[in-house]
């Protein structure tokens, strides 16, 4: 699935590594790494005290821009996500 600006925006604003946030109310331990030179990246989020659990791949390419596969989940849920996640100031 191609993505929005507006979800590309918010998820190369979100910081690299390991943090906490919380989207839609509810706080989440998330994990974001930048691989192959930054042509492909990955999001794992475990609510925290919780079972949610959002899990993603984001793909740059040349031709096709940049392409998201979530990890058995829909599209719209980590889309929604990420969109809403805010990083906590301490993280």
């Amino acid at each position: 699935m191609t993505v929005t600006d507006e979800f590309l925006s918010a998820f190369h604003a979100l910081p690299e590594g390991s943090f906490t946030g919380t989207s839609h109310g509810r706080s989440y331990g998330v994990v974001r790494q930048r691989m192959a030179g930054g042509r492909s990246h990955k999001l794992v989020a475990h609510e925290r005290g919780g079972s949610d659990y959002i899990s993603l791949n984001l793909y740059q390419t040349r031709n096709s821009g940049a392409l998201l596969r979530p990890c058995e989940m829909p599209a719209s849920k980590v889309i929604a996500f990420v969109l809403d996640l805010v990083p906590d100031a301490n993280s």
